[in-house]
């Protein structure tokens, strides 16, 4: 006579962003669909949209539509559960989550408060807008942090260039003052984009508005030059792209406080503004604070040791954006980008199985490949960094632009399968014939 068969590992995901969802996945194929473990995704969104093609979406030359997944068919086709809501509460005694009730567009109750039990969390929501507490940032500037607010932008923005169409029909030549604050990745992407996409959307009817020479785009930086993070040679590089594109750039320029029409700075500059996007920084949710007694940092990150397990549970695992985690060869913490987060969820991913297996976890080590960053069409400026190229490689053009495009390749190939994104970019190709070339609503 057997005894009883083991329940299947409890292993909770909370935070569907690039990260979580790509090892949800990775876990519900190799786990879930073999019933070796209970593999749970939860999210406060129903979808998931790649973060980095929010500057698309606010610039108009992509329809977030056609590129948002819903959660609930990834769960059903790679063999884990999805659970919609925000988490409320963690009790590490109890090892359980709770989910909060979520409404309906109406404000009906739709789903309750939830309590879901764990044997493995993994807490992956990524980060938000930090606004330093600088006043009006809330007020008078939009965070490109979500679809819907990537969304709410291009409306404005639509809504800018119809105006001043329509003054120009009238006799006068409005300008539209576009005020981007931080010129990291986001905001050297959105103005390059935005230069793009409105020079086609003059094509689109604008008789009486000249976008090139009626709309002025201003990058703020409060760092001695642009892309910080970066090497300066692709700082230089993108610099001068910008210029080409009729980009002010004004670095060194501490925004201090933002009103309804104007970005102030320290310095004492006023600049006028019909809409601000903050691009300034990044922080772990301020819900993540102390979040169920674990030890956290002064930007709400949860702090974990080089297995990627929290420093106050071993049970609990964090990573991506809201986690502070060593990079000992750099003797400081990893830098918020989406290449760790994609390399820290597959090392999560052979963890876990260790973990089920009671062998000892491995530390993380990660891999510096380079950055890029696109510049609007077929252009993009970065370098290219590992032991392929033998050390530290500039480029730019074409190339750069087709190696950036291939990095959201790679992230759906991780999400279907190459032979899925085959389809899927054969798809995105024919709609691209018959359709705008921009989002005209």
């Amino acid at each position: 006579m057997t005894g009883p068969t083991a329940s299947p590992q409890r292993i909770v995901i909370v935070g569907g962003g690039a990260g979580g969802l790509s090892l949800a996945t990775r876990l519900g194929n190799s786990l879930g669909r073999r019933g070796k473990a209970d593999v749970t995704l939860i999210d406060r969104s129903a979808t998931h949209m790649w973060k980095p093609l929010l500057h698309e979406v606010a610039a108009g030359s992509l329809d977030v539509h056609a590129h948002q997944l819903d959660f609930l068919a990834q769960a059903h086709w790679h063999g884990f559960s999805f659970r919609l809501g925000a988490v409320e509460a963690l009790d590490r005694t109890r090892k359980t989550v709770t989910v909060g009730a979520v409404p309906d567009d109406d404000g009906a109750p739709m789903l309750p408060r939830r309590v879901v039990p764990y044997d493995t969390l993994v807490i992956a929501v990524g980060g938000t807008v930090n606004d330093f507490g600088i006043a009006g940032v809330l007020e008078h500037a939009i965070a490109l942090d979500r679809p819907e607010e990537a969304e709410r932008f291009h409306r404005k923005l639509i809504a800018a260039c119809v105006r001043a169409d329509a003054a120009g029909e009238a006799g006068a030549r409005p300008q539209v003052d576009v005020v981007i604050v931080g010129a990291g990745a986001t905001g050297v992407e959105l103005a390059a984009e935005l230069r793009a996409t409105t020079r086609v959307l003059a094509s689109y009817g604008l008789t009486s508005f000249d976008p090139r020479a009626q709309m002025k785009i201003t990058l703020l930086e409060a760092a001695a030059r642009i892309l910080p993070p970066m090497p300066e040679r692709v700082a230089t590089a993108t610099a001068e792209l910008l210029g080409e594109l009729g980009v002010d750039i004004l670095a060194d320029e501490r925004v201090v406080e933002i009103t309804a029409d104007r970005v102030k700075t320290a310095s004492g500059k006023s600049l006028p503004m019909d809409l601000c996007v903050w691009a300034a920084g990044v922080k772990a949710p301020d819900w993540l604070a102390g979040f169920g007694g674990l030890a956290t940092n002064r930007a709400n990150q949860i702090i974990v040791r080089q297995t990627l397990q929290s420093e106050t549970d071993d049970d609990v695992f964090a990573f991506g954006d809201c986690a502070e985690c060593p990079w000992p060869e750099k003797e400081r913490t990893l830098p918020p980008l989406a290449q760790a987060a994609h390399q820290q969820a597959s090392h999560i991913a052979k963890q876990i199985r260790r973990r089920m297996a009671g062998e000892p976890l491995k530390p993380f080590r990660y891999s510096n490949w380079g950055s890029l960053v696109s510049l609007g069409g077929w252009s993009a400026v970065g370098n290219l960094m590992g032991g392929l190229i033998g050390g530290n490689l500039f480029v730019e053009g074409s190339i750069a632009r087709l190696m950036y495009i291939s990095n959201y390749t790679l992230h759906l190939a991780a999400l279907h399968g190459w032979p899925r994104v085959a389809l899927h970019s054969l798809g995105r190709f024919l709609r691209e014939r018959t359709e705008p070339r921009v989002k005209l609503h």
